[in-house]
């Protein structure tokens, strides 16, 4: 009460009519003004139901349990509710890498692998709508057009817009291009990707994203951790760049070339990337075609850290 009235008075509030907004019409008794019914989200009939079904062994025992499905767009958030039940079960570490493994085919609906922690692994042939992987938590995701296809993969879109949102953990291979805001917010999820629209990497603080196509503008506006690496044969890529947080760099570290090379094997694994194979077919020649977005934050707190510990390790030998 003292702070609603503190608002009331402060002097913003000044010149304020919000009566239109307060208003009470005055009505019969018998007429409702307030919530009537609970809603109803759907999540009886949602997809997850069935995997829960089909994984409860696995959730039971931890036994590894592979299964294919069709999936539609109107299967939304797609193994989330699986993954809560993982989490709730075997905590924060979840299960070993691939214990839960499901193949879909078809187009999914947003939000495809939300959350999904460590144990699980989703696999789609087809495509995918907005917010693949949002909070991914440490499982994997994987992406590619159904076998078939007589498209371009790196030429065309395979999921929407704002893939990896957020996520702390995990890794997605996608073969295709991404929508608008790829990694946005991503925290310390893995992935490559080849090909992404306007404002990748957009406030970024952690993980490694792998580029191998053409970029939007406004990439890595507001980033401050992680690190990207981006395909860059044509030296263009600097000029689609917000560089108010971000140096560009050749990326010519042993360690790094090694983890480039590593998730682009990955990628081929998992997708069967054409892009990808051939990148690796000239390597390392092919290592000097990226570049490297270095956040300024993320280098100065490296540097922190590399100072602290080399101090404790002269003060220790003295």
């Amino acid at each position: 009460l003292l702070d609603t009235k503190r608002a009331v008075d402060h002097w913003k509030a000044q010149g304020l009519d919000l009566s239109a907004i307060l208003y009470r019409p005055e009505v019969d008794a018998s007429v409702p003004i307030r919530k009537v019914r609970d809603q109803d989200h759907g999540l009886d009939r949602a997809l997850d139901q069935e995997l829960l079904k089909l994984s409860a062994e696995t959730l039971e025992h931890g036994t590894p349990v592979k299964l294919e499905l069709p999936i539609r767009n109107i299967n939304r958030t797609v193994g989330t509710i699986l993954g809560s039940e993982l989490t709730r079960k075997y905590g924060f570490d979840g299960l070993p890498d691939d214990t839960i493994d499901i193949s879909f085919s078809g187009s999914a609906g947003q939000s495809f692998g939300a959350f999904v922690p460590r144990g699980m692994t989703l696999r789609l042939s087809g495509d995918s709508n907005d917010y693949v992987g949002k909070g991914l938590s440490g499982g994997k995701l994987i992406v590619r057009p159904p076998d078939g296809s007589t498209f371009v993969p790196e030429e065309n879109i395979v999921i929407g817009n704002v893939a990896l949102y957020g996520a702390t953990g995990g890794a997605a291979f996608f073969r295709g291009v991404a929508g608008e805001r790829f990694c946005v917010r991503n925290s310390g999820a893995v992935t490559v990707v080849e090909g992404i629209g306007d404002h990748g990497c957009e406030y970024m603080t952690g993980g490694r994203a792998i580029i191998i196509g053409k970029t939007g503008r406004n990439f890595g506006a507001g980033m401050s951790g992680g690190i990207a690496y981006v395909w860059n044969p044509d030296g263009g890529f600097a000029e689609r760049c917000n560089m108010e947080m971000i140096d560009l760099e050749a990326l010519d570290d042993s360690e790094e070339m090694d983890l480039v090379r590593g998730l682009l094997e990955r990628h081929v694994e998992y997708t069967g990337s054409t892009v990808a194979a051939d990148l690796l077919a000239r390597w390392p020649e092919a290592a000097w075609e990226f570049t490297k977005v270095m956040p300024t934050d993320y280098r100065r707190v490296l540097l922190e850290q590399q100072q602290v510990a080399t101090a404790a390790a002269g003060g220790a030998g003295g």
